[in-house]
């Protein structure tokens, strides 16, 4: 089963996945803890891959933001800069959030004591180590997600550009085949690339 629906949606048919012992695949973002907690469950039962992104590029980036957070020190500011069309309902994106996430983990931090998701008015000078979110919405753009490593100096900026949906399509489908035979469990895309 492959789903990419909304968090209430995903739970449901995961639980219908453990029941029929179908491995499952999730794109879908923005679930809470209860719902997060429900998806752990089904896992139990059934092999499930989750990932907020399924593009190959996107999660060689999210790799690579990890390593690059590891090895640079707080001096340099973190921003993670998104960009989506008109449609999107979430913001941060689910990508942004875990690119985020990876910043943080480089770091050995979590990132919900770090991040600033948005800036407005006097907001004074900005704290170090903090992570920072940019949100764009607008037309079709289909993605664009850059992760800013700026310092006094210089800046490092790491990127990945969706220009078709069918590089979600051909993630979720790589993803679907690498779960064949996998026991029960929860994976993400981290396994199925080997990162």
């Amino acid at each position: 089963m492959i789903d990419f629906t909304v968090p209430a949606a995903t739970v449901a048919h995961a639980a219908i996945a453990a029941d029929k012992g179908v491995a499952m695949v999730i794109g879908t973002t923005g679930l809470d803890p209860a719902q997060t907690a429900l998806i752990h469950a089904a896992a139990q039962k059934v092999p499930i891959m989750w990932a907020a992104n399924m593009a190959l590029g996107v999660n060689i980036l999210l790799a690579l933001v990890e390593k690059t957070a590891s090895m640079l020190d707080p001096s340099y500011d973190i921003e993670v800069l998104e960009m989506h069309h008109r449609h999107k309902i979430d913001a941060p994106s689910g990508t942004a959030l875990a690119l985020g996430r990876a910043a943080a983990a480089g770091r050995k931090v979590k990132l919900e004591d770090v991040w600033r998701k948005s800036r407005d008015g006097h907001t004074g000078a900005r704290p170090s180590g903090e992570i920072g979110f940019a949100t764009l919405r607008g037309g079709e753009e289909v993605g664009v997600h850059t992760v800013m490593f700026a310092a006094a100096g210089e800046r490092l900026e790491l990127e990945h550009r969706s220009f078709s949906r069918e590089t979600y399509a051909l993630g979720a489908v790589t993803a679907a085949k690498w779960l064949e035979g996998k026991k029960p469990g929860l994976y993400g895309m981290k396994d199925v690339l080997g990162l």
